[in-house]
């Protein structure tokens, strides 16, 4: 589905979808009040949705569009996303899987067309879950014995779909933990600031941009910059920030890697892990290190991410300790130090 107020950019973007093999427009509407009609008899795998709309509006509209549609993922597809970060950042903590800029007269069509269409292709279709039926022999991944030693930093690693991940784990997480939280998200450089402002909301903590030389402080949240990884190293029996710019080994920048394999390498077993919703492999090897480290890893389930590419990679490699939802895995950071998540 195409919502857009714009006759041109639906016009483009229905030409690109169906230039597609396996690909359909089901149906477009011109306001978020009538995709939300549409919606009643309409199924869908995908919406691309604007979220500068007369009327109700694209951000306005996206929790009852996201609970009307029946499980289809979000592509927000808008101006905001090149000059809006706040407005996309909220777009994608309100449940909005993924972003993409509107085309415009700078843009190669084939390049858009590409990077639309492999979008497209990462988030649908949608799963039918069946809860009534056993899973199949050997679809379940092993898991690993849960943390024994005291925590001594939490890092949490994401991308696609990740920042609704991130914002529901730190809504349900304690406000004190009293350790160091790590996080790498997928993300520009340009969002970040307003990321950062976003996860201090969520999670009440102290929220910080990581830089070369920053203290890891209990109860500080320390976010990968765009342009670097966050690595660390020991400073007077401190841990502090090292920024690692080298390239990483899926491709990515920030990537989780480095961090899970900084702090493999600097705490060991203390390390706990966690790899949310995204798209990819990034975290696979530095998850191993942890585990390898005599740490742990815990890693969202198939059924709530948007795209179950990392965490996937985590659980079926059998690094992950447990497979939850976001809140679940709240439960399990809070009991590994001793507390209850919120409710």
């Amino acid at each position: 589905m195409i919502v857009d107020d714009s006759l041109v950019a639906r016009t483009a973007l229905r030409r690109m979808v169906e230039s597609a093999d396996g690909l359909e427009v089901a149906a477009a509407a011109s306001t978020a009040e009538n995709a939300l009609e549409m919606l009643r008899d309409c199924s869908v795998d995908v919406i691309l949705l604007d979220l500068d709309m007369p009327g109700m509006g694209g951000l306005e509209a996206l929790p009852q569009i996201i609970e009307r549609a029946g499980g289809a993922r979000i592509l927000v597809v808008s101006s905001f996303t090149v000059d809006g970060a706040e407005q996309t950042l909220a777009a994608l903590s309100l449940g909005a899987a993924d972003t993409l800029p509107k085309p415009d007269a700078r843009s190669s069509r084939d390049s858009y067309r590409r990077i639309l269409i492999q979008k497209i292709r990462d988030l649908g279709p949608v799963r039918n879950v069946r809860h009534d039926l056993p899973p199949p022999v050997g679809a379940i991944p092993r898991t690993r014995p849960a943390l024994r030693q005291p925590v001594g930093a939490l890092a949490i690693g994401a991308s696609t779909g990740g920042i609704h991940a991130l914002t529901s784990l730190f809504r349900a997480l304690p406000r004190r933990l009293g350790i160091p939280i790590l996080v790498t998200q997928h993300l520009p450089s340009a969002f970040m600031p307003a990321f950062v402002r976003q996860l201090a909301s969520a999670s009440g903590c102290e929220t910080l941009l990581g830089g070369e030389g920053m203290a890891v402080e209990p109860d500080r949240i320390i976010i990968a910059p765009g342009d670097a990884h966050l690595g660390f190293r020991s400073n007077a029996g401190r841990l502090v920030v090292r920024l690692d710019r080298t390239p990483s080994q899926s491709g990515c920048t920030p990537s989780l890697d480095p961090m899970f394999t900084s702090l493999a390498e600097e705490i060991g077993r203390r390390a706990l892990g966690v790899v949310l919703s995204g798209m990819g492999r990034d975290g696979v090897h530095g998850a191993a290190r942890i585990v390898a480290a005599g740490g742990a890893m815990l890693a969202q389930d198939e059924e709530s991410s948007a795209v179950w590419g990392m965490p996937g990679a985590v659980a079926e490699a059998g690094l992950a300790s447990a497979i939850l939802p976001p809140d679940g895995i709240a439960s399990r950071i809070a009991a590994s130090i001793g507390l209850t998540a919120c409710k």
